[in-house]
């Protein structure tokens, strides 16, 4: 049997670009792809914090250091310069795999400035 696990996660990262004439995809910074360890061309879910969005696209790579997300084609509709947005991609996995399968989490601040990564979500308390 195989599972789909959550790969890496990029939380609160900002829109700094919408670009609707552009081919499609979402560009990000790429040494933010290095980190995470998405790859270009990955399929990605965008989770829009500010409206709810949800949708798929891949990701392209960005300028390195550059602090890019752009949202682009008719994903552009979906997400404005400014909005937050969590970014996942995720793996499939045999049971055996997925029980000692670690995500790489990426948290940003506004700038789009690595905060901090992890390998776990802190547990939900009451």
């Amino acid at each position: 049997m195989q599972i789909t696990m959550l790969k890496a996660k990029l939380h609160r990262a900002t829109v700094t670009r919408s670009e609707l004439g552009y081919e499609g995809s979402c560009a990000i910074d790429s040494t933010i792809l290095d980190l995470s360890g998405i790859r270009e061309y990955e399929q990605i879910q965008i989770y829009n914090i500010n409206n709810g969005a949800r949708f798929t696209t891949y990701a392209i790579r960005a300028e390195a250091g550059s602090g890019i997300v752009s949202v682009n084609g008719a994903a552009a509709r979906l997400a404005c310069p400014g909005d937050l947005i969590i970014v996942c991609a995720y793996t499939i996995l045999d049971q055996q795999e997925a029980g000692s399968h670690k995500p790489t989490l990426v948290y940003f601040n506004e700038r789009n400035e690595v905060l901090r990564s992890a390998s776990a979500i802190p547990l939900q308390a009451a």
